[in-house]
């Protein structure tokens, strides 16, 4: 258990230092609203997200809806985490991204009702505009296609096994 609390609280503080300074950044240099390109052409533009994934706009409450509720996912990567095997650091790794970018956001959204802070696009990709997002959406969603990656694969091990044990006629434990 020492061994992935190391791993997941330096790679949460590593996400988390950077969302905070990020943003700090695109606050004192950026106007609202307006966009500015970095060199490599990557726009930036300052915007406060109320809402969820995708500025997804919520009912007026919605602020202490989604504090509740990331309280509890958050809750809920502990209770994932703490039962990973320690082996697998696909899912460790990602349980703690999804977890950090989780709580970058979550202190937006208690130590102000302007939003998150977003201020990384929006990004033409040519068939649609990507939007807006920040540090700690990068972890999120890095974070869930890992995670997407370890239960398939955790599946996949299970399938085969139940193919195997259905071939050999070894009934499983607990049969």
């Amino acid at each position: 258990m020492k061994q992935k609390l190391t791993m997941a609280i330096g790679l949460v503080g590593v996400i988390l230092v950077a969302d905070v300074v990020t943003k700090r950044w695109a606050l004192e240099m950026l106007a609202h609203g307006s966009t500015e390109y970095m060199a490599g052409g990557l726009p930036l533009t300052l915007a406060f997200n109320k809402g969820i994934a995708f500025g997804l706009d919520i009912p007026s409450a919605g602020r202490w809806i989604l504090i509740a509720a990331s309280v509890f996912v958050v809750a809920m990567l502990g209770v994932m985490f703490r039962t990973a095997h320690p082996t697998d650091h696909v899912r460790l790794m990602s349980l703690s991204l999804v977890g950090a970018g989780a709580i970058g956001n979550l202190l937006d959204r208690v130590r102000w009702d302007r939003g998150v802070v977003d201020f990384i696009g929006p990004i033409n990709l040519g068939f649609m505009r990507w939007p807006i997002f920040n540090v700690a959406d990068m972890a999120i969603t890095v974070g869930a296609a890992l995670l997407a990656v370890s239960l398939w694969r955790e599946g996949s091990k299970a399938n085969a096994l139940a193919l195997e044990t259905e071939a050999t006629g070894i009934p499983e434990i607990g049969d």
